[in-house]
């Protein structure tokens, strides 16, 4: 007897357990298959999650607890053009400035397995199955209809909707028909290796930063310029991450020799930049390392790029989908958006009772309807890095770094980030305040590691907990969702035009930004010290105030004469 579900979705990463959860969550008969013995077992090595990810993203992430091992602020890079001689540039200009800063950030560092295995519980608490080592092999198809799928041991599932979330190594969909393989040039292995390394020393190093290192070819300090993603360095709680990653065919179809490449550019890098050989390697030691792969050019091949990501009862979502970004490398808010998506389509899909192809050409022309995924997985600052090389230009080297991993990013981001604020804003003002909170919510949590499913979820209060300044949040932020309450209606109609003269955005900041950039500089030295003392005040604040301040929907704080509290849990 075969089981039946209104939902399969394959894979239970970061796209698959947010789709799962959304159509639960609408009563749908759900169904999460996951091939790993463990939820997150295939990606367990790390990443950033840039804060659009997060703004944008589903509203349980946004509105929750999810774990993560750092805040990041910004990036710091390394453009090394003779590591021997000490012939380098930094461009920091990527960075948000204090007092924001480390409250208000760039993005999280995070490990992929634990957010993993927590968006699979919610996805579970939800009402969603999942099971776990269980292999997808083929899809059922019936008069040309995706109808169900085929597993390992020969039993068949049969459901109305597909969700195809099995990740860039998946091979069902190209079974299906519906998109071809990756060719090796537009398909990345990432070489990780994990550090432990004390929180102080990570704290005093690193901070909140990112670092990216980039190198002409010769130097064998990072992968060749185009066909990579150079060298990165970014911490986390308790550790470090050392990660390079190489395409595994270069131009005229050479493949090289990874291992050999890898070994070679770590040495280099570990025994010549001075940052890592004198302040990170006398302080910390490997305890893992990892290989991934991923693509990174899909989005740039026309061919695989105008390819359907739907058809007769399935649809595609995040890597499977070919929305890896092309220069931030950060497939997880794509993974997250198509999910959002798909799982709405499969909604109305079923309650339509149409689950056919012409139905499901919504999901694509809502993809390509997104401002971020659209930018994403088009920009090629990244790709033209090899032009740099080629010419051996350094003007050329600075510019494609400062346009993907400095300030110039706002000349192409800017745009579709505004969009989407402006999207989100129309259909609720009062998302504003969730921004706001959700900040001030993930940063105390990183600071006590009290997440959802943890103990420290209830955890002893500051009895020095400073009241005047709860006070004072609860007046602010309090009164500001009062006002976008009141005014909805008028900042809703006002929304539509600023939606729409965001496509100025990123002309006028190339026009601004020969201005801003030397301001920038002049002005960050003397308002150091100010910034600094601000950001201090605030990061106390956060650090013994009551977490129900923070929530979303505020549960009842309830402090006990020991002084525990405990929070209603999402």
């Amino acid at each position: 007897m075969e089981d039946f579900y209104d939902v399969v979705v394959i894979g239970a990463g970061f796209g698959g357990s947010a789709a799962a959860k959304k159509c639960a969550d609408a009563g749908l008969k759900t169904l999460m298959i996951e091939r790993s013995e463990n939820v997150g077992d295939k990606v367990i090595s790390g990443l950033t999650i840039p804060i659009y990810g997060f703004l944008f993203g589903p509203d349980f992430i946004r509105d929750g607890n999810p774990p993560f091992e750092r805040p990041t602020d910004g990036i710091i890079n390394y453009i090394i053009y003779d590591i021997d001689a000490g012939d380098m540039d930094i461009d920091d200009t990527l960075r948000v400035p204090r007092p924001f800063s480390p409250v208000v950030t760039f993005g999280y560092n995070t490990y992929c397995k634990p957010f993993c295995e927590w968006q699979a519980r919610k996805a579970v608490d939800a009402g969603s199955e999942l099971r776990t080592s269980t292999t997808v092999v083929d899809i059922i198809k019936d008069n040309g209809m995706v109808s169900g799928v085929v597993l390992e041991d020969g039993s068949r599932i049969r459901s109305k909707i597909v969700i195809d979330a099995e990740g860039s190594q998946g091979i069902l969909a190209v079974k299906a028909g519906i998109r071809k393989k990756y060719p090796p040039e537009a398909i990345s292995l990432a070489d990780t290796y994990d550090y432990v390394m004390d929180k102080k020393d990570l704290d005093r190093i690193l901070g909140y930063s990112l670092r990216f290192c980039w190198g002409w070819d010769e130097q064998k300090i990072a992968p060749p310029l185009g066909h990579g993603n150079g060298l990165m360095v970014w911490p986390y709680r308790n550790s470090v991450h050392f990660m390079q990653d190489h395409c595994l065919r270069l131009d005229g179809n050479k493949v090289p020799n990874l291992k050999k490449r890898f070994q070679e550019y770590h040495d280099n890098i570990t025994t010549k930049l001075p940052l890592w050989k004198e302040e990170i390697a006398p302080r910390c030691h490997v305890r893992a390392r990892m290989w991934e792969g991923f693509e990174i050019y899909v989005g740039l091949d026309p061919e695989l790029k105008k390819m359907s990501n739907h058809d007769d009862g399935i649809i595609l979502i995040g890597d499977a989908a070919g929305l890896e970004s092309t220069e931030l490398c950060d497939g997880v808010p794509a993974a997250w958006f198509s999910a959002d998506i798909a799982a709405d389509v499969a909604i109305e899909a079923i309650r339509a009772g149409n689950t056919r192809k012409d139905f499901l050409k919504k999901y694509d022309d809502r993809i390509k309807d997104h401002p971020i995924i659209q930018w994403s997985i088009s920009s090629r600052n990244r790709y033209n890095l090899r032009y740099a090389q080629e010419k051996h230009d350094k003007r050329l080297l600075k510019k494609y770094v400062h346009y993907a991993w400095g300030m110039g990013q706002l000349t192409h981001s800017l745009t579709p980030i505004l969009k989407m604020t402006f999207r989100f804003i129309k259909k609720d003002p009062a998302i504003v305040t969730k921004w706001i909170k959700m900040y001030f919510r993930y940063y105390q949590n990183w600071l006590h590691e009290s997440y959802d499913y943890t103990e420290s979820r209830n955890r002893i209060i500051d009895p020095g907990r400073p009241k005047t300044g709860e006070a004072v949040f609860k007046i602010l932020v309090g009164g500001q969702d009062l006002i976008l309450k009141i005014l909805a209606p008028i900042i809703k109609l006002l929304a539509i035009p600023a939606f729409y003269l965001s496509i100025i955005a990123n002309p006028a900041m190339k026009i601004l930004l020969p201005v801003m950039r030397p301001v920038y500089k002049i002005l960050r030295v003397p308002l150091s010290p100010l910034g600094n003392w601000l950001s201090d005040k605030v990061v106390r604040f956060v650090d013994r105030a009551d977490p129900s301040l923070f929530e979303v929907t505020p549960g009842q704080s309830i402090i006990s004469q020991k002084g525990s509290i405990n929070l209603k849990k999402d």
